[in-house]
């Protein structure tokens, strides 16, 4: 058995974990899973304190997306029945910052399901951060798919302080789960993003039916590119899409179906491990996945999202404060 709490000493001291360490927490026996929280905690506590970062996100153009990400309930390639409806007006996402803002949000994040933003949509994005910035202290994050040439340098000029665009999974398993687009694709936009300015926040997915190998390649190569906040999303799995039909399959059949909560909870350590200050976020599907187990999360990660996930609802504001609150965390406050 690893010494976790040496473990944790050693990155406090600045000495990065390996790749066969964190295949190690990753891979560890569930018994020893309060013992790495723990100690994930030591490294989370010295970076971030107590504090809960809260953020927001807002559905800006839905269920049109033509790329084929088999997680996705928004690609036009699949029959999910999601909300359909083109880019929302400037109003609506000012409307939606100030919304985000009653909440205590500390990032409010615009978001497209699309390949990558055209000119107007571009420009709507850029003029209602202008608005956003004139009349709420909250930060700006943009996802917006994949990036063109001097598309992000307009973005950091307008206001958007972040820029996100997840990796989903590691290089070699990617393939398996997009198509109509590259891992290079994706790496490229998230390397233009910080090259604008703007801080990158990129994460990924667990319980796609990858391997805990994925998982710590997708750690360790957002490390190598240095983003600044780390998303982990949970497969909460969409009907209709190939993922969702898989889960359903792989349940029935016996051969399980979502990933255990002690899997996720090990995975968002080993992500704060090989991240020690940066944003580790637990995000979409926690509740689904971590159900009960919700509260451990916090032990490694300082941030969350709440009210939903875009095209799922969430278990709403209330909960999410009452729940960081009883877990004997504090929200992060905005400062005006």
């Amino acid at each position: 058995m690893m010494d976790w709490n040496a473990l944790a000493e050693r990155v406090l001291d600045g000495k990065p974990i390996t790749r066969d360490e964190a295949l190690e927490i990753v891979n560890a026996p569930d018994d020893e899973l309060l013992a790495i929280l723990h100690a994930a905690f030591k490294v989370r506590s010295h970076h971030h304190g107590r504090k809960v970062r809260v953020h927001v996100l807002q559905n800006a153009k839905s269920g049109v997306c033509p790329e084929d990400c088999k997680f996705c309930s928004q690609s036009l390639k699949y029959n999910t029945g999601v909300e359909r409806y083109k880019m929302q007006e400037v109003d609506e996402l000012v409307e939606g910052a100030k919304a985000a803002y009653e909440k205590g949000a500390v990032t409010y994040c615009m978001v497209t399901a699309t390949r990558g933003p055209n000119n107007r949509e571009l420009e709507t994005i850029c003029e209602a951060s202008r608005r956003i910035k004139e009349k709420y202290p909250v930060n700006i994050c943009a996802s917006l798919g994949i990036l063109k040439e001097g598309q992000a340098e307009k973005l950091r000029e307008a206001g958007v302080d972040r820029y996100n665009h997840n990796l989903e999974t590691s290089c070699n398993n990617f393939e398996n789960v997009v198509s109509t687009h590259s891992f290079q694709d994706r790496l490229n936009t998230v390397k233009m993003a910080k090259a604008a300015g703007m801080e990158a926040c990129c994460g990924g997915i667990i319980g796609m039916g990858e391997t805990t190998d994925d998982w710590v390649d997708l750690a360790f190569t957002l490390r190598e590119i240095r983003v600044e906040s780390v998303p982990l999303n949970f497969l909460n799995p969409r009907p209709g899409t190939p993922l969702g039909d898989q889960v359903d399959e792989d349940a029935e059949s016996g051969k399980g179906g979502q990933v255990r909560p002690q899997e996720c909870l090990k995975a968002l350590a080993m992500f704060r491990f090989v991240h020690p200050d940066v944003d580790v976020r637990v995000a979409g599907g926690r509740e689904v996945v971590l159900d009960h187990m919700q509260p451990l999360a916090l032990y490694a990660a300082n941030s969350l999202f709440t009210e939903g996930y875009l095209t799922t609802g969430g278990q709403g504001t209330s909960k999410d404060y009452d729940m960081i609150t009883q877990a004997g965390f504090e929200p992060e406050v905005v400062e005006a």
